[in-house]
Formats: structure tokens, sequence, C-alpha cells
């Protein structure tokens, strides 16, 4: 897949006011794990703001691609500096969302190398496993290790998730290496 256009369509505070009318592909993950560096990185601009604060996304952010699809940045899940309410509020909008968007054709479930799946990742990869919706497990910040260890820090998070090293793909934002195989993951899931 080619990416040819990328640009911000809106951010939502609620459901009432998301867009309908095009398939999605949805980003989740902890605060902090690299969701808006993987987009920017997957689309080849800096479109998605980023920050070295955890829990700068707190809406659902669309990304209308190719005039034909969205990306869906959702909130971060776990950022427990914004407060318990926050945190609920965070994590009603996207159950919210994954229940009920029927245009969603991939889910990419994102973690972060270094770290052992902490129980919410866990959570969440039971529940995408219960919607049935098709999901993809991304290991980013593969940079930040070495390269002769992320074999066996992704064991540690297959092990964690009771399943295969092959269910997760390792990912690196300054190298690259498997930004092909997603867009392609995310051409055939269309």
């Amino acid at each position: 897949m080619k990416i040819k256009s990328a640009k911000f369509k809106l951010s939502a505070v609620s459901l009432k006011n998301i867009p309908n009318d095009l398939p999605e592909i949805a980003f989740v993950g902890r605060s902090n794990v690299g969701k808006s560096s993987f987009i920017n990185s997957l689309l080849s601009q800096k479109i998605a703001r980023t920050s070295t604060t955890p829990g700068r996304t707190r809406l659902i952010n669309y990304f209308l691609i190719n005039e034909s699809f969205y990306f869906v940045d959702l909130p971060g899940y776990g950022f427990h500096s914004a407060g318990k309410q926050n945190e609920k509020l965070w994590a009603t909008l996207i159950e919210d969302y994954l229940n009920s968007s029927n245009n969603i054709k991939r889910i990419f479930l994102l973690v972060d190398i270094r770290h052992i799946p902490t129980e919410q990742d866990k959570q969440m990869l039971m529940y995408l496993s219960y919607t049935a919706k098709p999901f993809t497990i991304i290991a980013t910040k593969c940079d930040k290790v070495a390269k002769s260890k992320v074999n066996i820090y992704i064991k540690k998070i297959a092990d964690a998730f009771c399943i295969t090293t092959a269910s997760i793909i390792p990912y690196s934002i300054q190298k690259q290496g498997a930004r092909e195989q997603i867009l392609d993951i995310i051409e055939k899931s269309m």
C-alpha cells in the first residue's frame, strides 16, 4: 500500500461526533507507548501530535488517509497522573468506540518492547479477542533495545500474553523495518 495523502480530520470527545462513512484502522495502547509516533512513521510525515508527556492523546483523533479510510488514534490507557476520573472517562471512550464502530477493519494493539505487558494490556488483549475484530500486536520502541535482544523481549511479551512470538511484530520508528509489512496488513484488511 502506498500512502498518497494524509490529513487530520477531527478530534472527538464522544461518539456523537465521530464520522461513520469510511473504513477505520484503530490504534490502541498504554499511554507513552508511542501510538502517535507509530502513526507518523507509517505515514512518513508528522501529522499526529507527539509528546514526551504521557497521556496527551485524550480524544479520539481521526486522520483521513488516501481520501478512502481513517487512522483512528485512541486515547492511551493507564495514565495514572491524569486522575481516576479522567482515566475512567478515557477507558469508557475507548470501550464505547470499539463496541460501537462498525467500520473498524483492523486494530493495532501497541506495547512497549522494553516492558512486560501490564494487567491493562492483558485486559485489552482479552477484550480484543472477545470482540472478534481483527487485530495485530506491535512491539514499539525496538530501537531502544540492543538488536541482539529483540527476540528475548518479544518472547517475554508473548509469554505474558500467552501467545506465540509470531503474533507480535517488532517495530522501530528509527529503522521502519516492518513498515511495508504493516501497510500490507492494512491494505489486506480493507
